[in-house]
């Protein structure tokens, strides 16, 4: 089991690195303006999405095609088809065939302050959908925890919680992270199922019933570019302005004086052909905080880029171009496929031991001693 969830996870990450190739010009459209009318692909996926809580940040990832199309190049074949031989595994014993995940889709949400005028960490969620039987992955999940997960009814649903005792412990240290000793899982729907904090997922459960719906704002953004492997979107100011109690807090609402998209962004990292394309674009209002703020990225790109040792990374990181484009600031960079590809084979190689051993001291050499027999009188 240990080895199907690493499988998994690594999936996960070379998904966050490698996206499908897609017209650039549309991906680097700004993140403050709606896109076109969305295709029937893009409108899928956003009936898909629209029942989910609201969210500050976003990610869309499309499981099926990154195992399709991305994992056959970065993943070398032995280990490729152990990651199909342990899906099998799963889809025999369990009933549940991960490459039938049609999206996954993670999401970040900040708090109000509580009363106390104390900072709320954020809240997380995931969740998978596609041709799957949700139950059937609760059922998987329970036999994972060896029955640690107990039950609670919200709504019409039944929550799995599990409090995680090594948080809790380092948690009498760092009390940010008292939020964060607890996780959850739900089924949302037959073919959905959600893992994350326990105030999210009631959030979630929340949203199936028509509250407090993410914005199709934020969705539109998302999925602009409907054949991207993956895709974010977030609103970092307004993360920033309702934590810090700019909103009001949890028990006393209060309107902003400053309402603003500055900082909400959109990134996809795609590739055609030959390369790797990078396209981002963030809000910033007007041109000149646009050039104001690309003048700054570039110098910290600029000194970041030093600090490199990396020859492969480094040359990644100087083809980064980040420039002012009427209210928005854009990122662009690409880089060949295959120097990507070797750059993600090195890091995945075991480290290398030391061949050289080292070796116990020898004993000083003793001679012996020479005995000489006494005479007798």
């Amino acid at each position: 089991m240990k080895k199907i969830l690493s499988l998994l996870v690594l999936v996960l990450f070379i998904s966050i690195g490698l996206v499908q190739a897609q017209d650039s010009s549309y991906l680097a459209a700004p993140a403050n303006i709606k896109p076109a009318s969305p295709n029937s692909t893009a409108q899928s996926v956003i009936n898909s999405l629209s029942s989910l809580p609201d969210a500050d940040t976003i990610i869309f990832i499309n499981p099926q095609r990154i195992l399709s199309d991305v994992v056959p190049k970065v993943m070398p074949a032995k280990e490729h088809q152990e990651m199909l031989n342990a899906f099998e595994d799963v889809k025999k014993n369990f009933g549940v065939d991960p490459r039938q995940v049609e999206y996954i889709v993670l999401a970040v949400r900040f708090k109000k302050p509580t009363g106390e005028l104390r900072f709320q960490p954020p809240e997380l969620l995931m969740v998978a959908g596609g041709d799957i039987n949700a139950e059937s992955l609760m059922g998987l999940a329970r036999m994972a925890t060896s029955g640690q997960l107990r039950e609670e009814k919200y709504g019409n649903k039944t929550l799995g919680l599990m409090t995680i005792d090594p948080i809790v412990k380092e948690a009498e240290k760092n009390p940010f992270l008292r939020n964060f000793t607890e996780v959850g899982i739900v089924s949302l729907s037959g073919n959905t199922i959600a893992v994350g904090t326990p105030g999210y997922l009631r959030a979630a459960i929340d949203a199936g019933d028509g509250k407090d719906r993410i914005s199709m704002e934020t969705l539109n953004s998302l999925v602009r570019d409907s054949n991207a492997l993956l895709s974010v979107a977030g609103r970092p100011w307004t993360a920033f302005a309702k934590s810090f109690g700019m909103m009001g807090t949890e028990t006393t609402s209060r309107d902003p004086r400053c309402v603003t998209k500055i900082g909400d962004f959109y990134a996809a990292l795609t590739m055609d052909a030959n390369n790797f394309i990078l396209r981002g674009s963030m809000n910033e209002d007007n041109p000149d905080t646009a050039k104001i703020v690309s003048n700054l990225f570039s110098g910290l790109l600029s000194y970041a880029g030093t600090e490199i040792k990396d020859a492969t990374a480094q040359t990644m990181f100087k083809s980064l171009v980040i420039t002012p484009e009427g209210d928005e600031v854009t990122v662009r960079a690409e880089f060949p496929q295959q120097m990507a590809i070797s750059f993600i084979h090195e890091q995945m190689k075991p480290k290398k031991q030391d061949a050289a051993v080292a070796q116990p001291l020898a004993k000083p050499s003793r001679t012996p001693r020479r005995r000489t027999r006494r005479r007798t009188q």
